[in-house]
This record gives C-alpha cells, structure tokens and sequence, in this order.
C-alpha cells in the first residue's frame, strides 16, 4: 500500500562529525575524539494511522512509547504537536520519561522565493521553543506539492530554508536539511541534490540524509552520504524494498548495518532517528516502534558501543 508522505495530508514517508551511544541500558561513553551517536525515533510512524487522526494530541503516549522500545530521543513535527507544542508541557512529558528533545521537523511549503508570513510565523515560534531544550535542532522538511516550475522552486526553497535557517543560528539552534521522495517531491532526485544541497547556507544548515529516502529516489545510500559527508549533522533510518516503497526495519535492501559502520569511521556526533514507514505502522505504530528499538538494540547497538 503507498501512503503519501511528509504533511498535514501529505507527509512521506530520513553533523558536526565528532555525540554518544545513548541507547537505555547500554551507557557506553566515548572518547570526544570518537563517534558519539544517539538513537530516537521520528514521530511520523505514528502519523501514519488515519493520517493523524488516531493519534492526534497523543504527542504524551509517542514519548512513553519510544522510551519503552529503549530509544532516547524523540523528533515531533510541529504541526502535530498538539498540547505539548507548549514547551512546558513538553519539558514535562519529557522528563516523565528520561526522553530528550533530539529536533522539531518543521514541515512547509516553502514554495515563493522569500517565506510566507505564515512560513515565518511557525518558523520563529518553533526556534523558541527549541531554545528551551539546548542540544536539540530545527529539521527542515518541505511538504511535497508537485514538480511543476522545478527549476524556479528549488531555488526557492534553498532562499527559504537558509533564511529560517539563519534566525535559528542566531538563536543558538543547529539546522539540517531533509530531502524526501516521493513523486511530487522537488528533492527526490541526484540532481535535485545537486543544486539544493550545494546551494545550502553551510554556515547556517547541514544535512540530514534519510537513508530511504536517498534509496527511493534511485541512489546509492553510502555514496551519496560521502559526498556530502561534511554537511551530516542528523539522520533518519527508514527500510525500503521496492515493493513499491518501505518495509520494516531490517526486513528491506538498506543496509543499516554497514551505515551505522560508516558514520562510526566517520566519527560522526549525533541522533540516528527511526522513522518507520512500513505498512505495519497503519495499524500498530506502537508495536513497529518497539520492533525498531529491539532492531536497534541487537543490530545496531553493538557496532555503536
């Protein structure tokens, strides 16, 4: 079954190199010189079931939900945030449950060549937010739209993610970049690669390469992540088989464990976030999430500690 992805009702579904090996109950410290990286889970997995509807305003439960499966982070988006879009209350939440804020993906349009008041508006909001939980960082993700005047709207959206970009670095926020991939996304090919993420402010975002993304849009995952190496300061794990699309994590073609080996030569420092868009999570979001942390924890884990 295809879902469309990244939005209200269209989302899809993704470093400084030198963090730590957060997963529960491994607490494997590294040296400042070495790879330093934490496991979380994106929230999206869940936004797959009636296309939010099921788990609207259930924000609290993803955040028990991923502490049980053992990650240590979460990444909302924040259009679907609900009561805990109020810091507090998410400060709360949060520490109910030993969880940490990894990022907020803010998911637009970004379609005109300067954002819209609106665009701006959930921008500024969502950086100071973000200032209350230092460490965590502002994921931008475009709302796929179609491919039409692809040439105009990709230089677009680079003015406008570098221009949310830039206020949230002046706000003391790191920023990374999400491509996704589906049909109607301008940021789905190699060469729509090649001229956003060469045409990214690097003073102000990195990248977020999201391995099945990358895979969807008919590239190769690790040759596409060393040639924009310097840029990855996130990422997003996701299972792809081409049938047509994801599958649960480890039951797909990506290769997470030679991925997870590279960003350790890499000494890379930061979140590897689950973003699960198997057909399972239709119907239990709780249990692939749980299925992921276990993945993660026999699979991963090891090569991490």
């Amino acid at each position: 079954m295809e879902h469309d992805s990244w939005g209200y009702d269209r989302c899809a579904r993704g470093t400084r190199l030198v963090l730590k090996v957060q997963f529960q109950n491994l607490n494997h410290r590294k040296d400042s010189t070495m790879a330093n990286i934490s496991l979380g889970a994106e929230v999206y997995t869940w936004f797959m079931s009636e296309m939010g509807k099921t788990y609207d305003n259930k924000l609290g439960h993803m955040i028990e939900m991923v502490a049980k499966a053992g990650f240590t982070g979460i990444e909302p988006m924040q259009f679907w945030m609900g009561d805990l879009s109020d810091p507090a209350k998410l400060k709360d939440k949060l520490e109910e449950h030993d969880i940490k804020l990894a990022g907020i993906a803010l998911c637009l349009d970004w379609n005109n060549p300067e954002e819209t008041d609106d665009e701006r508006q959930q921008g500024d909001y969502y950086i100071d937010l973000l200032k209350q939980f230092p460490g965590a960082l502002l994921c931008t993700v475009q709302l796929p739209n179609g491919r039409h005047d692809l040439e105009q709207r990709r230089l677009n959206l680079v003015s406008c993610v570098n221009a949310v970009s830039k206020r949230a670095v002046d706000a003391g926020i790191e920023c990374s970049f999400h491509p996704n991939s589906p049909e109607t996304s301008i940021n789905r090919t190699a060469e729509d690669y090649d001229v956003i993420i060469n045409g990214i402010d690097t003073e102000v975002t990195g990248w977020t390469p999201d391995v099945g993304h990358i895979r969807n849009g008919g590239m190769d995952v690790l040759s596409k992540m060393a040639e924009f190496a310097s840029l990855i300061n996130h990422i997003h794990y996701k299972d792809w088989d081409g049938d047509p699309e994801w599958t649960l994590m480890g039951k797909g073609k990506i290769d997470f464990e030679a991925i997870t080996q590279w960003l350790v030569d890499q000494d890379y420092n930061g979140w590897i976030m689950c973003e699960d868009e198997a057909d399972d999570a239709i119907e239990d979001p709780d249990g692939v999430t749980l299925h992921d942390g276990e993945y993660c924890r026999e699979k991963l884990a090891p090569i991490i500690a």
